[in-house]
């Protein structure tokens, strides 16, 4: 089977090649930055007229710029990802009472939903004086990373975290990062007695986070709101004196709300 990128179907994994490449090809521009033709066709190891090819095909189709011979990609992917999302009942839901968690707490908030087996946030929300975490919207990560992700994961079986981890691994983030899954099942099934998880420098060392998952049957078991913000301000007293009394009233609203949107 001919697997040089013209399209071909690939036999052994179903997959068209083209499509394939065309992909890894954006996913460097995503993960790397901008690449002039010579630079993909050395990172990718195909012919430059190769790389040349996908990049000019991609400009065409107003999915990348070029700008004098260096490619990026372009703000169609921010269109295509804001539509997706706008179509969404719980980000519509959800969204207003997110900003007003974030303004009561002057900490991060944010929507986070699972796919594929990640955890990737669909909204966030910064007050003027909050401490970034260098989170960005559509951010993808981990699940066992963040205290979204170890929320979400709650809401499935040991049975189905187990295949969630068998395809992903459990990669480190930082030092605090659980890497073991008996470690991790046992953590997920302490979030599933209190309702809560916790997030301690697991994604990012000096940021804590707290999470609670949104349930409201089975169309929101992929959903999770947290809060975010620096360890020092995130002290054991506050997140249960005010954090998690103010996460779980958001909860409560939101559940309510998208029950009778």
């Amino acid at each position: 089977m001919n697997n040089n990128g013209n399209g071909s179907d690939s036999s052994s994994k179903n997959r068209i090649s083209a499509v394939e490449r065309a992909f890894k090809i954006i996913n460097v521009l995503r993960n790397e930055g901008p690449h002039t033709a010579t630079d993909l066709s050395d990172h990718l190891d195909i012919p430059k007229s190769t790389a040349y090819i996908y990049l000019r095909t991609l400009q065409d189709l107003g999915y990348v710029i070029n700008e004098d011979g260096t490619y990026r990609l372009s703000l169609r992917f921010l269109e295509v990802g804001g539509n997706i999302r706008r179509e969404m009942d719980i980000y519509n839901v959800a969204r207003g009472e997110i900003d007003e968690l974030s303004h009561k707490t002057g900490e991060i908030g944010t929507i986070g939903y699972e796919e594929n087996g990640q955890r990737v946030l669909l909204y966030i929300s910064e007050p003027h004086d909050a401490v970034a975490d260098n989170a960005t919207t559509g951010e993808f990560t981990e699940m066992h990373w963040t205290a979204v992700g170890k929320a979400l994961l709650s809401q499935r079986s040991d049975d189905e975290i187990r295949a969630i981890v068998e395809e992903s691994g459990l990669p480190k983030g930082t030092e605090q990062t659980i890497t073991e899954i008996e470690e991790l099942l046992q953590e997920i099934d302490t979030i599933r007695s209190q309702g809560y998880s916790l997030e301690d420098e697991e994604r990012t060392s000096g940021v804590r986070a707290l999470s609670i998952p949104i349930e409201s049957g089975e169309q929101l078991k992929n959903i999770a709101i947290s809060v975010a913000g620096p360890k020092h301000r995130f002290s054991d007293d506050r997140i249960q004196d005010e954090l998690l009394p103010e996460l779980r009233n958001t909860a409560n609203v939101i559940e309510l709300q998208y029950k009778h949107y």
